[in-house]
């Protein structure tokens, strides 16, 4: 009988090699794609996935491991699909998550037709999550809830949710070190990389300031009366709630509230100014089936963000959130992920905090 084929996504870090060889293990033909990007390594001390070092360790593994492994270039598609929105939101004074757009538009549309073209049956990367099927397909949280990753996934739908498999969902990051030296595998104690691939050392600023120069302007910084309190860099380069990098002498703690782009202004104000209850999702994506009256959940509107109840309810095309208490820093352009205990059912990109 022929072996079940499935491509791995190889970055070069421990996660994604361990996820190829424990399917490798598990009896499945195994091949390794490594997107490449075209980018520097970064110079300081956490690696980017898909650098030249990760091409290299992910070949270097994929060698040990005795599977096919390839390197795809995928510069066009992030440039068009991530790195152009990413410049244009934090134009517009919102504050994107690339890798939502990276997972949705990369890895598991690109690249996952790449593996099928291939004539493979799935396509595995090194997320942890977990995928249960039942009466659907369901996206749940990994067994490790420090380092869950299922709220960059909620995009995925039931046809990539049948093509994809996630190995390490039901383990502890300790317990793939621990595989990986089982293994034999160079990558074992390899650091983390860094959060966002493109952005050298994780300066956006720096980043946007070379992409799109003429589009950073200096503007007013304001209190929630307009009395002007300092000049601002660009809105760019603010975020909600951000309390660093203002230079205002107050007395007080000072938090980015508002963001202005027609006016090129900021508003600021107490940290309690930044504490909002409601607020529109738009790009609503449901895993399975949309709701349809109002339901109640626990949302997270950021990665590092605890998931509080609140209430979601459909409104035209989009979906009203309301927390039942107030939450910091919802910020516009981040994505809202829903969840039912540990099942992620569906999720959209913040639009307008209402109040």
């Amino acid at each position: 009988m022929k072996k079940q084929c499935v491509v791995v996504a190889m970055s070069g870090g421990v996660d994604s090699s361990v996820a190829a060889a424990l399917l490798k293990k598990k009896g499945y033909d195994t091949v390794g794609i490594t997107m490449c990007f075209n980018l520097p390594d970064a110079t300081g001390k956490r690696p980017i996935c898909c650098g030249a070092q990760g091409i290299e360790d992910a070949r270097r593994v994929a060698h040990k491991l005795n599977i096919r492994h390839y390197v795809l270039n995928m510069q066009r598609v992030l440039a068009q699909r991530v790195i152009k929105d990413f410049c244009q939101e934090y134009i517009k004074g919102r504050t994107p998550n690339p890798c939502v757009r990276c997972n949705q538009y990369l890895k598991f549309d690109y690249l996952l037709k790449k593996a099928l073209a291939l004539d493979a049956q799935f396509l595995a990367t090194g997320h942890y999550a977990r995928i249960v099927h039942g009466q659907d397909y369901l996206l749940k949280k990994a067994k490790d809830k420090t380092k869950d990753q299922s709220y960059f996934l909620y995009r995925l739908g039931q046809e990539q949710l049948k093509r994809v498999l996630f190995p390490l969902g039901n383990y502890t990051k300790e317990e793939v070190r621990n595989l990986a030296r089982g293994f034999g595998l160079a990558v074992a104690d390899k650091l983390a990389s860094q959060e966002i691939c493109f952005l050298p050392n994780a300066d956006y600023r720096g980043f946007l300031k070379n992409q799109m120069p003429e589009a950073i302007k200096q503007g007013s910084i304001v209190d929630r009366q307009g009395n002007i309190l300092a000049r601002h860099k660009g809105i760019a380069f603010y975020t909600i709630g951000q309390r660093q990098g203002l230079g205002i002498a107050k007395g007080h703690p000072l938090y980015v509230t508002e963001i202005d782009p027609k006016n090129n202004r900021i508003t600021v104000g107490k940290k309690e100014d930044a504490q909002k209850r409601e607020f529109l999702v738009k790009e609503v994506h449901f895993i399975s089936r949309p709701i349809e009256k109002k339901v109640a959940a626990k949302v997270r509107i950021r990665y590092n963000h605890r998931e509080a109840l609140a209430q979601l309810e459909p409104f035209k095309n989009k979906i009203k959130v309301k927390f039942r208490e107030p939450q910091f820093a919802i910020t516009s352009g981040q994505s809202a992920v829903f969840y039912q205990r540990d099942i992620v059912f569906g999720g959209g990109i913040i639009e307008k905090v209402l109040g």
